[in-house]
């Protein structure tokens, strides 16, 4: 591995999801010191700032999504210069799921160093407050607008053993969870997350389908949902001939159909619909 060969030296500074006391202590230091400072939003940069008490001595420059392709040949430069260049989101770690990728890899591929100001993150906050397993787990970002796109992404994750992490509008929070309960079952665990940190923070934990039943009338700010995992999948087959029989040797061991099918489906690791569609179309 190559030492960096540049002086200059890329940070990616947490910034506050909520709280302002929760700033991490070196950030201040960080803005107040850094040669150039890249923020997504330079209004928000400016409330930041004046609320930890800090002067900016460096260049503020916007980074956001629309510049990003454009203005990170020059910030390499200044990197390559010698700069200290800072790099802050709206909210949490720049990079995950903000601005922040192409720079990073583009400074990685010039040998100059990346470091991180560590701090919030509403990807950790919301999976440690989630109560679902946090062993092991996946960060999937903002799932695809289109009905489509969606349901592809999420059949995609239907096996998914760990713990999966979303971010979502709260305008398509609803959508986004029915959509969930169709592919990964109406009862499969899962918390939203609703401004974290702030003071209206709230969690709601439940199944897929009661969450997108509670937030059909609308919720409001920042939200993050977790969902629990597929769990342990016995080797049981999966074609329609076969999961209607599976049923049936339920129902003649005394269950009612409705829990033979949840019963099927959880052994099988498959939507609870899938098992409805096997038995009801047989």
């Amino acid at each position: 591995m190559s030492e960096p060969s540049s002086t200059g030296v890329l940070v990616l500074a947490a910034t506050p999801i909520g709280r302002v006391a929760d700033a991490p202590p070196r950030l201040a230091d960080e803005l107040a010191t850094a040669d150039v400072v890249a923020a997504e939003d330079t209004r928000r940069l400016k409330r930041l700032t004046t609320d930890l008490g800090v002067e900016i001595t460096g260049r503020v420059v916007s980074y956001f999504e629309g510049n990003e392709t454009a203005r990170t040949p020059a910030l390499v430069e200044a990197l390559e210069a010698g700069d200290r260049v800072l790099l802050v989101t709206d909210a949490g770690m720049p990079s995950v799921s903000d601005p922040g990728y192409r720079l990073v890899a583009a400074a990685v591929e010039r040998d100059i160093r990346v470091t991180a100001v560590p701090g919030p993150s509403a990807v950790l906050t919301a999976l440690a407050v989630s109560g679902l397993p946090v062993d092991r787990f996946c960060f999937e970002g903002f799932l695809p607008r289109k009905a489509g796109e969606r349901t592809r992404r999420l059949a995609g994750l239907d096996r998914e053993r760990r713990t999966m992490v979303f971010f979502e509008a709260p305008h398509r929070t609803a959508t986004a969870l029915e959509a969930m309960a169709a592919a990964f079952g109406e009862d499969r665990r899962a918390a939203v997350c609703r401004e974290l940190t702030k003071t209206h923070e709230e969690v709601r934990r439940a199944g897929l389908a009661s969450l997108a039943q509670w937030a059909a009338d609308g919720i409001r700010g920042e939200v993050t949902i977790v969902v629990e995992g597929a769990g342990e999948t016995a080797d049981v087959p999966t074609d329609p001939e076969s999961l209607a029989g599976l049923v049936a040797d339920e129902e003649q061991a005394g269950s009612t159909r409705k829990d033979a099918i949840l019963d099927v489906a959880r052994r099988a690791g498959l939507p609870k619909r899938v098992v409805y569609d096997a038995v009801h179309k047989k």
